[in-house]
């Protein structure tokens, strides 16, 4: 039997599908999303929540033409299937196979790219503004969730929504989750707005413009439910003001719904699974000469049960069971999560020190922080999705004499730059960033690749910049961090540590102190400095094999710091080596690599120094991080092999004291 899928190449054919139709092919479009992202993981549970809305956005609108922004866009998974795209469906987040969020590069029918939350309103207000100075008659749908709005561009877009265009249509999508349980007053209240009884002014002239549809179409878009609807059953709502306070100026009180006073107008809650109600308020909703936001009520997960009941674990995952909803158990001996070693050393440190507190932004799972969220809850702040506002949240914290630990990835710290410029650096307050995912997030791709931090970061006055070359270093930084004056960033990535045990208390750092794991041995070999940052020790050491065996004297420094660097150690293996390399996960424009050139220039030091990083552009996505980083040459193969061409350019220097280790 043929699938109402398989017969679908574009939005032309979706289109031209009959509800039950359009019914069926949701229910395949669920199968499909379960059973591909069982083998290839992905954000299961957003996509299984906006099936019906986005088979209605596609029959009543036509893209390309009109447009479709989509907040974060991690949700348009439905949206390619759906645009020419499903024969490539099952290579999504792969290596060469499709993106895991809109990508103007790869369909026409995505007309803006994202990966962050909080940009779809901004966005396709813009493209509004476009659109009437063009004088075109385009429709722009922008689909935006509950949690997009805990997000202050969110708030800057709604307050200039009603002043720059006429026709703007805003799909508030409401399943009560971003990845956690949405948390603060804005949930409270579209909480309140899903079980008000009032019903709000449009929902009157919606009602007024199905009357006015022949009964035949009014049959083919409601079904069995136009007659429910006639009478008064949709619970298009709005929240009642207080007595007294003024009126609307056509004899009625006024409305307090937040996008109402904004200039927005309201419709809804409506059930964001009900294919037939959602057509038909799609379609009242082009008819509109005012701005108008739709809240569409949808269940993350829905057709699901694992995911239903587990709407975190399923927000974003890796392959599952389909019968079960498990995911693969960890490898036996394998070593624990970065983000874990973080949030249990949360919990050591604050159970130590009542000055010290942590601080997400919507992500207690990812950045760890769910340990401390469970072991010492009152030490634990969840802000919701709004970078800017933990950053300047944790400065306020910190005059107060308090050590704040915002736990943030690093492309999405990104946002908050100038938080930590203008009220964390210029005033010199001891608050701690711990940025995971630091280094790439290979499925995810560009708008999550954490490879900016050190070049962002270390240009900025006081900050203490440092990056662990295992999970108990990360231990003794983070305790570090809290006993000092001054911001501090940690930077490490993402996955499993390395392994390695840890000790039972953390150890103080001295602040700009590296560390020699291997000095040189004087065995008359031409002689290398590797200087590794971080994660990339473990490519350090292979190389330093790998050139020992070929008769070079090789020196291994841990650099742990980026900002400020250990300008002995530094210097010393510069002038020795015949040779200098240094290594990072990072960008090379700006980054630790760039930091010693600089100390290099200004020291007169003239040692060849090859620089192992992250090019110039943008990292695309892939399967695996060791799949890109063989593609841009991040290996020891790729190192060994730059350190001979400069070994075969340079004269070999005279033997040299060895530097002692330092512990």
């Amino acid at each position: 039997m043929s699938r109402y899928l398989d017969m679908v190449d574009s939005p032309v054919h979706v289109q031209k599908l009959t509800v039950p139709q359009m019914l069926q092919l949701a229910e395949e479009i669920r199968h499909e999303l379960i059973t591909v992202l069982s083998r290839n993981g992905g954000h299961l549970g957003p996509n299984l929540g906006v099936v019906e809305l986005t088979i209605a956005l596609h029959h009543v609108f036509k893209t390309p033409k009109d447009k479709f922004v989509w907040d974060v866009s991690h949700q348009v998974y439905v949206h390619k299937l759906l645009t020419g795209r499903k024969n490539r469906f099952h290579t999504i987040r792969q290596t060469d196979g499709l993106n895991g969020f809109a990508l103007r590069t790869e369909s026409e029918h995505d007309s803006f790219g994202a990966g962050h939350a909080g940009t779809a309103l901004s966005a396709a207000l813009g493209m509004c503004a476009a659109r009437d100075q063009l004088g075109t008659d385009e429709n722009v749908v922008c689909i935006f969730g509950d949690a997009a709005l805990t997000n202050g561009i969110s708030f800057e877009a709604l307050n200039n929504i009603g002043h720059t265009t006429k026709r703007f249509i805003g799909i508030l999508n409401d399943n009560e989750w971003s990845i956690a349980k949405n948390v603060g007053a804005i949930a409270t209240y579209l909480g309140k707005l899903t079980t008000n009884p009032r019903y709000n002014k449009l929902a009157h002239d919606f009602a007024n413009w199905l009357r006015r549809m022949p009964k035949g179409e009014v049959a083919l878009k409601l079904g069995h439910k136009a007659e429910e609807f006639l009478k008064g059953a949709a619970t298009g709502i709005s929240l009642e003001q207080n007595p007294g306070v003024g009126t609307d100026g056509r004899g009625g009180s006024s409305s307090s719904i937040l996008f109402e006073e904004m200039g927005v107008r309201y419709l809804g809650p409506i059930d964001g699974h009900d294919l037939p109600m959602l057509v038909s308020t799609l379609e009242f909703a082009k008819t509109c000469s005012e701005p108008i936001v739709i809240h569409v009520l949808t269940k993350k997960g829905r057709g699901f049960e694992a995911a239903q009941k587990f709407p975190e674990k399923f927000h974003g995952l890796g392959p599952y069971d389909i019968r079960t909803g498990d995911t693969p158990p960890a490898k036996p001996g394998s070593a624990p999560m970065w983000q874990d070693i973080m949030g249990k050393t949360m919990v050591k440190l604050c159970r130590k020190d009542n000055t010290i507190v942590g601080i997400t932004a919507a992500m207690p799972s990812g950045t760890g922080l769910k340990h401390l969220e469970k072991e010492v809850p009152d030490k634990y702040y969840d802000v919701g999705i709004a970078e800017e506002h933990a950053v300047i949240f944790a400065a306020g914290m910190a005059t107060m004499g308090f050590h704040p630990v915002c736990a943030i990835y690093s492309s999405f710290l990104q946002r908050a730059y100038d938080c930590i410029h203008h009220d964390v650096c210029l005033q010199d307050l001891p608050v701690t960033f711990c940025m995971d995912r630091a280094g790439l997030s290979a499925n995810d791709g560009p708008t999550h690749h954490g490879v900016f931090d050190i070049a962002y970061l270390r240009c900025l006055p006081n900050i203490i910049g440092m990056s662990p070359k295992d999970e108990d270093e990360l231990q003794d930084m983070m305790f570090t961090a809290s006993i000092q004056k001054h911001p501090v960033a940690i930077r490490y990535p993402r996955g499993n540590a390395e392994g390695v045990p840890i000790k039972d208390q953390p150890a103080p750092i001295e602040i700009g102190k590296a560390e020699v794991l291997r000095s040189f041995s004087n065995n008359g070999g031409r002689k290398v400095a590797l200087f590794a940052l971080g994660n990339m020790n473990s490519v350090a050491r292979e190389a330093a094999e790998k050139l020992a065996a070929q008769g070079c004297d090789v020196a291994l420094i841990n650099p742990r710091f980026y900002k400020p660097l250990d300008e002995g150690v530094h210097e010393f293996f510069g002038r020795a080596a015949d040779v200098v390399a240094t290594l990072e996960d990072h960008v090379l424009m700006g980054g630790y690599g760039s930091a010693v050139l600089e100390l290099y220039a200004g020291r007169r030091i003239t040692t060849p120094v090859h620089r192992l990083g992250w090019p110039d552009q943008f990292i695309e996505h892939a399967t695996t991080v060791d799949y890109l980083r063989n593609k841009h040459g991040l290996t020891a193969d790729n190192l060994v092999a730059e350190v001979n061409k400069l070994l075969g350019q340079t004269e070999a220097k005279p033997q040299i004291a060895a530097l002692s280790s330092v512990a």
